[in-house]
């Protein structure tokens, strides 16, 4: 059943096809809204000084040559539209979601921030940068998002391990920026993704919109990722006790660590029910075990978010947690399947928000593969206990990545959770 519905998600998606040297790719499920996402490759992985993704996602839908920032809002709102920006470490993503019908204005909006926007000084001032300083100083306070960053930077040192947000001594300039957006405006770095939407139409806008464009077509460029691993702890107040547990790899997403995700992951498929993971019977009350994946397009990082009031329930959670990531390379039989169909279920039920689909579709669109969910779900149902064994061992056999922020003195080091 879940194989023929995403056989059907899948016709409905158009081959990604090139316009005006974008990548384009759509799908029109006859919903009464449409959503279109211009992707460009800008995340912090590529940015040639700390900080600068971050402020060049603050930029979008400010002053172009076609609009100024307040006639940009203005008619949005007159459509009813939704404009959003964000920025991961690979991609910027700039949305508009919108009544359909009305995708030329949006289309024709967007593309303009692409090929003429002005980067005002006073805007930058006044706009970008406090809200870069804001958005920096959310994420310091919040444990999770500081562990995840520090895991990252731990995990990959440059290229992704580059924070998403800029620091307080980053010193990003307006010509730091201009110059970024220079080099990755081009149409070798962006996809445009559609819903709601037909794809030969979103095409014909794509083309209108970039035609005669002064945007260059040079790609930018980040070194081939490798995964280190490594130990940090932090002083932090004001939040969870919070510990990271994770390993990475290098090259193309390994399928069986969603179903290793899946298998550890806390969550129960049944209200009230404590579900049949080896962690969420085990760990103290009060604490938490969250599972994180995190597949990018030549790296993986996979790991354990433990989070709880007290360090030393940390600390027992975090044992359960390491014991039963090791333990989990015996995984086979019923157990197995169930992992795996949770994987499937996982991935599948991604697709039902917009988020999920754009998610999908980028990294698939940039390496030029068959934009459908069928082949992930193929590809999770080809690991059977061997593959998987060997998958798991060989990824815990590296060297970890750990972060401990909260009271450094009293929450535990790595050795002492058992890796």
């Amino acid at each position: 059943m879940l194989a023929r519905r995403a056989s059907a998600f899948a016709r409905s998606f158009a081959t990604v096809v090139d316009s005006a040297g974008v990548k384009v790719a759509a799908v029109d499920n006859g919903q009464p809204t449409a959503a279109v996402t211009f992707l460009v490759k800008a995340g912090s992985r590529y940015e040639p000084k700390p900080g600068v993704a971050h402020a060049l996602k603050n930029f979008a839908f400010k002053s172009t040559a076609k609009r100024s920032t307040l006639g940009t809002v203005r008619e949005s709102e007159l459509y009813g539209g939704v404009l959003s920006a964000s920025l991961s470490r690979e991609y910027l993503a700039l949305t508009s979601e919108f009544l359909r019908g009305d995708e030329p204005f949006f289309v024709d909006l967007m593309s303009s921030f692409l090929t003429s926007g002005k980067f005002l000084r006073h805007e930058f001032q006044e706009y970008v940068i406090p809200v870069v300083e804001a958005e920096s100083t959310a994420a310091s306070q919040d444990p999770a998002t500081r562990a995840l960053e520090l895991a990252h930077s731990l995990a990959f040192r440059s290229g992704l391990g580059s924070s998403l947000f800029a620091s307080p001594h980053s010193h990003v300039s307006l010509d730091d920026v201009k110059e970024f957006a220079a080099r990755a405006f081009s149409k070798g770095n962006i996809a445009v993704l559609g819903t709601g939407i037909d794809s030969t139409a979103l095409t014909q806008l794509v083309e209108k919109a970039l035609a005669g464009a002064s945007i260059g077509s040079s790609a930018v460029e980040s070194k081939p990722s490798t995964y280190f691993g490594g130990e940090t702890r932090v002083e932090s107040h004001g939040g969870p006790e919070t510990l990271f547990i994770g390993f990475g790899a290098a090259g193309p997403a390994d399928p069986a660590l969603a179903i290793l995700s899946a298998h550890l992951s806390p969550q129960s498929s049944v209200k009230w029910s404590q579900g049949l993971s080896p962690i969420s019977g085990a760990i103290p009350q009060g604490t938490s075990v969250q599972s994180v994946l995190m597949p990018y397009s030549d790296a993986t990082l996979f790991g354990l978010l433990v989070q709880g009031p007290s360090a030393e329930g940390v600390k027992e959670a975090a044992k359960v947690a390491t014991k039963a990531l090791k333990e989990s390379t015996g995984l086979k039989g019923d157990a197995l399947k169930m992992a795996a169909a949770k994987a499937k279920f996982a991935a599948a039920s991604s697709l039902d928000g917009r988020d999920g689909i754009f998610s999908t579709l980028s990294t698939k669109v940039f390496a030029n593969s068959e934009p459908s969910i069928e082949a992930t779900l193929a590809s999770i149902d080809k690991v059977d206990a061997a593959a998987f064994s060997k998958s798991v061992a060989a990824i815990t056999k590296a060297k970890p990545t750990f972060v401990a922020v909260g009271s450094v003195q009293t929450l535990p080091f790595a050795d002492e959770v058992g890796l």
